[in-house]
């Protein structure tokens, strides 16, 4: 009877190191060092990354940022309403941010929204003339694809567009792409990893693209 109480009694001391080991074995399984490739990056299309994720961001915000002017953008400058307005200008913004136009000269071009610059212009003008209408409007809105997609380069931004049909656009991934790891990088310098193979069955995981994105398809390793 002692023998047999004896083993009774080494039972919880088993039964709580195999829980012990079973917590251990499961945290190391859930480890995953393919993260650490992209420590800053917020990753779209793996649970439960899309809380903090792209789609986290407002968009309306990211459209509001794109559409402000930047140094190196062609501004065009139309005049109508008016028997002889002045001819049509177009201009890149130089390096200080601003635009030069005839009769009211230089004016901060960057940072602004079209509209802003539009009003501005306007209102500078509306010492010469009094109904004179100004419409300002930009010419180049352009992403990138590059890495491991057929036809890597620059593409024109036209509207509505999401990173898988960004991919396409560029002749879609090669042989040799990593499809679940694809890097976005905003005009603003923030990143995401967008799981493709996902996305195209989630378009809720499909973030959109803006002008001035970048987008990069890395190598399989295998």
């Amino acid at each position: 009877m002692s023998t047999a109480w004896h083993h009774l009694g080494r039972w919880p001391a088993l039964v709580g190191g195999c829980g012990l080991m079973a917590g251990l074995l499961l945290g190391c399984r859930t480890a995953d060092p393919s993260w650490a490739a992209f420590p800053e990056a917020t990753t779209v299309g793996t649970p439960p990354a899309p809380a903090v994720g792209i789609h986290a961001t407002n968009r309306s915000d990211l459209v509001a940022a794109v559409e402000r002017f930047r140094v190196g953008d062609t501004v065009t400058v139309t005049f109508s309403g008016v028997e002889a307005p002045p001819p049509p200008h177009e201009e890149r913004i130089k390096e200080d941010g601003t635009i030069t136009l005839p009769m009211i000269g230089s004016i901060l071009a960057a940072g602004k929204s079209p509209g802003e610059l539009q009003r501005e212009i306007q209102e500078r003008y509306s010492r010469y003339y009094t109904r004179l209408t100004v419409t300002v409007k930009s010419l180049e809105r352009f992403y990138y694809v590059g890495g491991e997609v057929r036809s890597p380069g620059r593409y024109p931004w036209l509207g509505e567009l999401t990173v898988t049909q960004a991919i396409q656009s560029a002749g879609d991934f090669t042989d040799f792409a990593r499809k679940t790891r694809v890097l976005l990088v905003r005009s603003d310098g923030s990143t995401a990893t967008v799981d493709c193979r996902r996305a195209i069955e989630r378009p809720e995981l499909d973030p959109k693209v803006m002008p001035g994105d970048r987008i990069h398809v890395p190598r399989r390793f295998w």
